[in-house]
């Protein structure tokens, strides 16, 4: 891959990154705020469980994402970022841009995603 479209990459990794991290940050703080409201009835304290588990749920798969763009940028420094990790094949241009932190190229997330993989 070449080293111009690599630092674009590499940049919209650590882009993504970042708000990642600020979202994980605002969903803990908002969980906690709802832990700390008192809830007066049983609908305010289902409202509230709600809002935990959505807030935790979410936070939860932006964390898998971070993992997974810490693990591209590591790739990316070992000179293999570009390569499916199943096939070692090279990936698409089309697929990179869409999820730059993609592991598979299409053939094999698709394998994945049916169990195949």
């Amino acid at each position: 891959m070449e080293k111009k479209r690599l630092e674009l990459y590499k940049k919209r990794l650590l882009d993504r990154k970042q708000q990642l991290q600020e979202i994980v940050s605002k969903a803990e703080q908002d969980g906690r705020e709802a832990d700390e409201e008192p809830a007066q009835d049983i609908a305010d304290k289902a409202t509230n469980s709600y809002t935990k588990e959505f807030l935790f749920k979410k936070s939860n798969d932006d964390r898998f994402i971070m993992q997974l763009i810490q693990e591209a940028l590591e790739r990316m420094d070992e000179g293999s970022y570009g390569t499916c990790i199943a096939c070692g094949g090279e990936m698409q241009q089309k697929r990179l841009d869409a999820v730059p932190w993609a592991r598979h190229c299409i053939d094999c997330q698709e394998k994945q995603e049916q169990g195949l993989l």
